[in-house]
């Protein structure tokens, strides 16, 4: 099948492979690659799933003209790249390639009447406190709202409506790394939050407003336990990862709503469960706000963190249709299949664009149509 062999060395080296480590997966990929020779559509397709990469994409006529990921890391430099463990990158070149999809889909302009990214902008010396108040205020969602809410399932869902709304698009996957909360990826139209579907759903809520704190310094970011990379960090750099580990307790649960919530409470771990389930955030960000006041010792605190961490279960995996959708989100799905029904992309492609198999969609079909009735 004729594909542009410039395209296949592109896609091998930006996944990080050798030639010669293909070998046995891709016999003929250096004659591929001059163009002496062209691969099956089966071959394509496995290229395609081994790079991490649109199918599409091997049809082009010259290579994406996209910055190696490591690039859109501005607060990171090499040595912090370099501990990235191999099953986060993998992530990282599916995250691009989803990307790609909504590049494809949207012909290149975000949909969204409002793009966060590009309406705020913030310095590494603004206050924490008043950054996490005007995002509050643009994303318009108030305290009342987010009590209303009732539950930590909900508010994820509300929550990622509301980024998406404001042209943030969220994704999920298991990354097989309990270090790893999620990630990430900047671009000018298309940014994107990935997040560790296996974390606690009170995880997850954080992290996507850890991950959006880098986004609105245009820059690509990790969310990782503990401190992350900042201490090996100086200068600006260390300043934003300070707010962006900082911004999402301040976010989630802003100081005003927390005095009035804890008055004439006691900081017991019974209050931090009740106060976490009214601002559906983790019993530890509370009893976090407890030790910051000086209310629990740091023993109190590590102890009752560690025994929460303990309690939480792990998801068991479900129905392969609703994970998927749990993964890509129905707007994503219900775009794709659009475009598919007004002939812009075809099947193949759009299984591409959904990472699944071609024999998949009708039945991924059905499954969103029924939670839409």
């Amino acid at each position: 099948m004729p594909i542009t062999p410039a395209v296949v060395t592109w896609a091998r080296e930006r996944a990080g492979f050798s030639v010669d480590s293909l070998m046995a997966d891709f016999r003929n990929i250096a004659q591929w690659e001059t163009g002496e020779a062209f691969p099956s559509y089966p071959q394509v397709e496995r290229m395609a799933e081994k790079f991490k990469v649109p199918v599409a994409v091997f049809f082009f006529p010259a290579p994406p003209d996209l910055p190696p990921i490591e690039e859109t890391f501005r607060t990171l430099g090499p040595d912090q790249i370099a501990e990235i463990p191999p099953r986060i990158r993998l992530l990282l070149r599916k995250a691009r390639t989803f990307q790609m999809g909504l590049e494809e889909l949207n012909g290149g302009q975000n949909r969204a009447e409002r793009l966060i990214t590009r309406d705020l902008a913030f310095q590494p010396d603004d206050r924490i406190e008043q950054i996490a108040a005007e995002v509050r205020d643009y994303l318009g969602v108030t305290m009342e709202q987010q009590f209303a809410w009732g539950s930590v399932g909900t508010a994820l869902e509300e929550w990622r409506n509301a980024l998406l709304r404001v042209g943030v698009y969220v994704f999920k996957d298991q990354f097989r790394e309990p270090n790893y909360s999620g990630f990430c990826l900047y671009d000018d139209e298309f940014p994107i939050i990935y997040v560790n579907n296996t974390t606690a759903k009170t995880r997850q809520i954080f992290t996507l407003f850890h991950e959006l704190a880098h986004l609105l310094f245009h820059t690509s970011g990790v969310d990782t336990s503990g401190d992350g990379f900042v201490g090996e960090l100086g200068g600006d750099n260390r300043r934003i990862e300070v707010i962006c580990n900082s911004m999402a307790a301040h976010f989630l649960v802003p100081a005003e709503s927390f005095n009035t919530a804890f008055a004439g409470r006691a900081p017991t771990e019974a209050t931090a469960t009740e106060l976490a389930h009214l601002f559906s955030v983790s019993r530890e960000l509370i009893f976090r706000k407890f030790l910051d006041r000086e209310l629990v010792s740091q023993a109190e605190y590590n102890q009752a963190a560690r025994r929460w961490a303990e309690q939480a279960q792990r998801g068991t995996g479900g129905d392969h249709y609703n994970t998927k959708i749990a993964y890509l989100g129905t707007e994503y799905i219900n775009l794709a299949f659009q475009r598919f029904y007004q002939n812009r992309i075809d099947s193949d492609q759009l299984a591409d664009i959904l990472d699944t198999k071609p024999k998949n969609l009708t039945r991924l079909e059905e499954y969103v149509s029924r939670r839409a009735s």
